[in-house]
């Protein structure tokens, strides 16, 4: 099933997102509709927020530009990117290292807007597990930089708050007709 993509104005794209406690076949069946959802919008990644709901869960699939990292590792071991994708992790812990780097970034909930986010380059991620186990992702490029908009999700924190003053003040009107628009994909017209 296609879950609604919360668009940017939605009050649950601001909120810092309670923590997942439990995983039983209710959570893990949403797992799955979130994973339909982001390809059939043609998504890197989906943070549980932008599907409506307020807990720490997202996803991220890179897989089909394994040339857009120069490393992956799991817990401490090179490894095979597409292997893990997509990549559903809750709770998640990060830390940066490496240099900043820009790059263009846009988002399933804010539908019309790219623009060039500075991000650090490489990310360590603690990913917990739905089976209980935990994975440590070390990983640069697009992969790193899909991780950190997915948990910048999930502290109320968009993409656009991390564009330059510049950037954001040729886009303001443009955000606010967004927030006063309530914007859908096509899959999500024909359904009605």
């Amino acid at each position: 099933m296609i879950l609604d993509i919360m668009q940017f104005g939605e009050p649950v794209l601001r909120k810092k997102c309670k923590p997942v406690e439990k995983v039983d076949a209710e959570l893990e069946s949403f797992v799955q509709q979130m994973i339909e959802t982001m390809i059939d919008a043609e998504g890197v990644g989906l943070a549980a927020p932008q599907v409506g709901a307020d807990i720490r869960l997202a996803i991220v699939d890179t897989a089909h530009d394994p040339e857009c990292v120069t490393f992956f590792k799991v817990n401490g071991e090179d490894a095979k990117m597409e292997d893990f994708m997509p990549l559903v992790f809750i709770n998640p812990q990060l830390e940066f290292s490496g240099p900043q780097e820009t790059d263009m970034e846009g988002c399933l909930s804010i539908q019309e807007i790219r623009a060039k986010v500075k991000r650090r380059a490489i990310v360590k991620a603690t990913l917990p597990q739905l089976d209980g186990s935990v994975l440590v992702i070390e990983t640069d490029g697009l992969c790193s930089r899909a991780i950190q908009h997915e948990v910048d999700h999930l502290n109320g924190i968009l993409f656009t708050d991390r564009i330059s003053s510049s950037t954001k003040s040729r886009l303001k009107r443009k955000l606010k007709n967004l927030a006063e628009t309530k914007w859908e994909y096509p899959s999500q017209q024909e359904d009605k």
